[in-house]
């Protein structure tokens, strides 16, 4: 929740956690806005599935439906079952379609071909028919980048200013408190 997230560890801590805040309390202002969308990237333990589950625990109190997909078990689940038309058909609508989708620990481990296929299908869709995501990513933008072109610059457009990258160091609240 956002009562439990500690933004007193220092200012970047404090802006963070303002911006999740902000975005939690005006998304039905702008959930049919081109720029909808949020994602915190970078820096592993700064709080980024924190705020991400911390906006979706909001969301859902005020009635908001949030599908989360925690990345690495649903792509592999969507492997082992790519030849089930049926299955694959029913788990890609959900994750396509649902009214909010938070994927976290996006490309997480290793990152196969298919991996990107399946991640651009369920973000285009999304991207093309402006429905929200909140992604948490331990890679920054350059690096999202260069592991595909098309799937950054979705995100990027579908958060805009709601894009944080978090690096630097002491930002590891599990080491440094």
């Amino acid at each position: 929740t956002f009562d439990n997230f500690d933004y007193s560890r220092n200012a970047f801590a404090v802006n963070i956690y303002t911006l999740a805040k902000c975005y939690a309390n005006s998304f039905t202002d702008i959930e049919k806005e081109r720029c909808n969308s949020i994602m915190f990237m970078g820096q592993v333990g700064a709080g980024k599935s924190h705020l991400s589950l911390a906006i979706a625990n909001e969301l859902m109190d005020s009635g908001v439906g949030v599908l989360y997909m925690g990345y690495r078990e649903v792509v592999t689940g969507i492997k082992q079952n790519i030849m089930d038309e049926v299955y694959y058909n029913r788990v890609m609508g959900r994750y396509k379609s649902c009214r909010v989708l938070l994927i976290d620990d996006l490309f997480k481990g290793g990152i196969s071909k298919s991996d990107v296929n399946i991640v651009f299908e369920i973000l285009n869709f999304r991207y093309l028919n402006g429905l929200p995501v909140i992604v948490s990513c331990e890679l920054g933008v350059s690096e999202l980048m260069a592991v595909d072109e098309a799937i950054g610059s979705r995100l990027m457009e579908m958060c805009g200013s709601c894009l944080v990258e978090m690096k630097g160091k002491r930002l590891n609240y599990r080491i440094y408190g």
